[in-house]
Parts: structure tokens; C-alpha cells; sequence
């Protein structure tokens, strides 16, 4: 494989373009390789493949190009603390101050193949008040992630990352080889396309999900990003980021609030006008700590055999540097 200096910069200029994501020298090799496939799929090579996307702009494979610069990995219940916070803190919080009725709307942002905003619903699912309701929009840049999400339905493999036996029970059934999410979970969740450097979808939202995909790009980007989730978020809301993104120095119009082991981030002075302390409901399934629910917990009733597997993300820009993405 050779990938020309030319080729390469327009790919680069490309999909910093279309999603933000840096393609720097020194990862030709690497863009090449995920170029490769989509070039033999069109007969081409890949310099041929990179100019037919030159004379074509408008062409369907320019999606295929920007999807093939991402990457999707994901499971349940990531890291185990946002959600602990998410329950134990911030949900009795905005409950609270919302008297316990109304709707309350959580944005998934960079959802992958959905299982976040499915973990996020199990936990609305047991511990919103009856008079209450919830609306989870799921977004990511991935048209086909997005599909996938939409089906609700997973492999062996995929329910072992991090979903509590209890949960599993509860909220999916086996059908076939693969397990299917609840249709009671499904109705509470819409997906669509979205590209963060875009207007958000319309909020306003009490809870913003946007984990694991800020360090992928520059502080510009960063500050852009926040900015917009800002705008959507309520007054009261909170903003949860992963364990490696902050908004400090970055944006000044959030607060950072430790919880535990964690960090969220609610509207600057959110704080102070809202130190509520809500009831959390007495049966709650014990989320794992680490995003993992013990191997013991899996019963052979369910088919659920342990395995150890790469922790949660969403769509998110590769670095492309043969570290572990996001």
C-alpha cells in the first residue's frame, strides 16, 4: 500500500471538515488501512479512491469515509460512577426540583450502538417517581451505529460488558443467539444523525451525556462543543463528560462538582441555587463500580457466561496512533 502526500492531505482537509477529527502526519499508514477496504469494494486502489472522491463530492461514499475514521466501542453502565452519581445525586437533585412530575429529557450524545442511553433509561426505568416520565434523544455522527441501536438487539459478547444479571432479567429477552432490549426501554429513546460541530438536536435537556469524545479534539473544537451543549442544557441541568475530559480551562460557563469518584458539571451557579437533597428510591439493582458486574453474578439459567471486554465509548475520532481509542 502507498498513499500519496496528496491523497492524504485531501482525506485529512476532509474529515477535519465533515467531524473535527485530526488526521496529523505521521498517520498515513493508518488512514490508508481503513481507506483500503472501501477502495476494493469500488475496484479501485486507493489514491484512485481518494480521487474519485475529488471529481464526486456529493458522492454517498464521502459518509463511508468519515465513518471509516471513527471507531464504535461500547458497553453498559461505563465506569460505573457517572451512574452511581447519576442516581445517588444528580437525578434525586433535578427530580426534586421539578416537584416530581413532568418529563424529564437526557441527551446521549456520541451513543454508538446504544448502549448508553439504554443503561441511561434502566435507571429512569426504576427510579423516576410514577408521576413523572422520560425522553432520551441518542445521537452519533454513524448511520450505521445508529441502525444497529435502533434494533436494540445484541450478541452474548455484547450483554456481558457491564450489564448486571439483574438488569438483564428485567429488561431484555433472549431472542435466538442475541438478547433484545424491552420495548417499554425502546419507546423512551429516539435516535438520530447528528454531528457534534452542529446545532444540537432542540433541547432544552436536564441531563447531557457526552463522554469519552472531547479529548479527541482540539481546545477550538472543544469550546465550540461545549458552548452548544450550554445552550440546550437547563438552568439546573448537569453535564457528564468521561473520567479524562474536563471543562476546566476550556469553557467557563460550567461548575465541576466531585461526587465520589467522580466529576459532573452543572451551568455555573447551578450550585448554589439548587442544594437539594431528594429521596432515592428504596429498590434500585446495584450498578458494578467499575462498569463491570462481577463474573459471579452471570448465571448459567441465563446463558450468561463471564468475559472480560474493553470498556464503553461511542462513536468517537480514532487517534490513529495504535493506542487505545477513547
Amino acid at each position: 500500500m502507498s498513499l500519496s502526500a496528496e491523497s492524504f492531505a485531501f482525506v485529512a482537509d476532509l474529515v477535519r471538515r465533515r467531524s473535527a477529527i485530526q488526521l496529523t502526519p505521521g498517520k498515513e499508514y493508518l488512514v490508508e488501512s481503513r481507506l483500503l477496504p472501501l477502495a476494493r469494494e469500488a475496484g479501485l486502489d486507493v489514491d484512485g479512491y481518494v480521487a474519485m472522491l475529488r471529481t464526486q463530492p456529493a458522492s454517498p461514499a464521502v459518509t463511508d469515509v468519515i465513518e471509516a475514521m471513527t471507531t464504535n466501542e461500547t458497553s453498559w453502565f461505563r465506569d460505573g460512577a457517572p451512574y452511581q452519581a447519576l442516581r445517588g445525586t444528580e437525578l434525586p437533585r433535578i427530580v426534586e426540583s421539578r416537584r416530581g412530575v413532568g418529563r424529564l429529557r437526557i441527551w446521549s450524545a456520541a451513543c454508538s450502538t446504544g448502549q448508553e442511553p439504554y443503561s441511561l433509561a434502566m435507571c429512569l426505568h426504576e427510579d423516576l417517581p410514577a408521576a413523572m416520565s422520560a425522553e432520551i434523544v441518542a445521537t452519533d455522527l454513524s448511520e450505521q451505529v445508529l441502525s444497529r441501536a435502533r434494533a436494540g438487539r445484541y450478541s452474548q459478547l455484547e450483554v456481558n460488558r457491564g450489564m448486571p444479571a439483574q438488569m438483564l432479567v428485567q429488561h431484555l429477552r433472549r431472542v435466538g443467539t442475541e438478547w433484545e432490549i424491552a420495548e417499554n426501554l425502546r419507546r423512551m429513546i429516539s435516535f438520530r444523525a447528528h454531528n457534534l460541530l452542529d446545532t444540537p438536536p432542540p433541547g432544552p435537556y436536564d441531563i447531557v451525556f457526552l463522554r469519552n469524545v472531547l479529548i479527541y479534539f482540539d481546545p477550538p473544537t472543544k469550546r465550540a462543543i461545549l458552548d452548544r451543549v450550554l445552550r440546550v442544557l437547563r438552568p439546573d441541568g448537569v453535564l457528564f463528560l468521561g473520567a479524562a475530559e474536563t471543562t476546566l480551562g476550556v469553557h467557563d460557563g460550567y461548575e465541576r462538582v466531585t461526587i465520589d469518584r467522580t466529576s459532573v458539571y452543572r451551568p455555573a451557579g447551578a450550585s448554589a441555587v439548587t442544594p437539594l437533597t431528594g429521596a432515592v428510591p428504596a429498590q434500585r439493582t446495584a450498578l458494578p463500580a467499575t462498569g463491570t458486574d462481577g463474573l459471579a453474578a452471570r448465571t448459567a439459567a441465563l446463558g450468561v457466561r463471564p468475559a472480560v471486554a474493553p470498556a464503553r465509548t461511542a462513536t468517537y475520532p480514532v487517534p490513529l496512533s495504535g493506542g487505545t481509542a477513547r
